[in-house]
């Protein structure tokens, strides 16, 4: 199996952004400021094994993904039944940091059945190799930092810019954009009949129709996105 940094190295060396001088100077709100700050913190907390608080929300994911089945350790092989690379899954978070799994639990508290249907890849006609749930999760929250340009100081792209308009009014939208994503992921996935080795190219779709609906007029809030419908509650 391909490492999560192989597979993010070489899909975002392809997808940089394509940033414009013309988007330098929009206003923020003091609101979408104080916003944008504390996301942009979040993306700076690298995963730590040695944090109490970070094993627990590790355990936590576990025991929302498979209720019921006793987690042996905290390394075990039993990990790769949710998609991660080997038996220790803090390997695989230094990709992205902790804000990768903040994304993953978020998805299975609020949308489980939707969480559920991807973990166990159920409806549609599957590969024989099919994407490991857990890191093609932490390349999501990659593709989606880097489409919103959330490491400047202030996104200097169309779709950061539109999403600062939406966190403004609601402080979960990159939360929730994740969960989007992430459905958006594997309805391309089983439309372009994509197996493992093409996991880049349905992402690279995927960032492409998250810019698309970012774009239009009529989005006010992340709910207003297309792909929204989706979800499953």
């Amino acid at each position: 199996m391909v490492g999560p940094r192989t597979w993010i190295g070489g899909l975002f060396n392809r997808l940089s952004n394509r940033n414009d001088n013309k988007f330098l100077d929009y206003p923020l709100s003091p609101l979408q400021q104080r916003r944008l700050m504390r996301l942009q913190e979040r993306l700076q907390v690298p995963f730590d094994e040695t944090r109490p608080d970070h094993q627990e929300s590790l355990r936590a994911l576990w025991n929302l993904a498979f209720p019921g089945v006793v987690l042996k350790g905290m390394i075990s092989e039993q990990w790769k039944d949710m998609g991660w690379q080997g038996a220790n899954p803090s390997t695989d978070f230094r990709g992205c940091g902790f804000v990768s799994l903040e994304n993953l639990l978020f998805f299975a508290r609020t949308y489980p059945k939707s969480f559920h249907r991807l973990l166990f890849k159920q409806g549609g006609k599957r590969a024989a190799w099919e994407y490991p749930f857990a890191v093609a999760g932490i390349n999501i929250t990659f593709m989606l930092i880097q489409m919103l340009d959330l490491y400047s100081g202030k996104p200097r792209c169309l779709p950061g810019v539109n999403f600062v308009r939406l966190l403004g009014e609601d402080e979960e939208a990159f939360d929730v954009l994740y969960c989007i994503a992430f459905e958006l992921m594997d309805a391309q996935w089983l439309a372009m009949h994509a197996s493992y080795m093409e996991f880049n190219e349905v992402v690279r779709v995927t960032r492409t129709q998250l810019e698309r609906e970012l774009s239009l007029e009529d989005v006010y809030r992340v709910q207003d996105l297309p792909a929204y419908n989706l979800l499953y509650q």
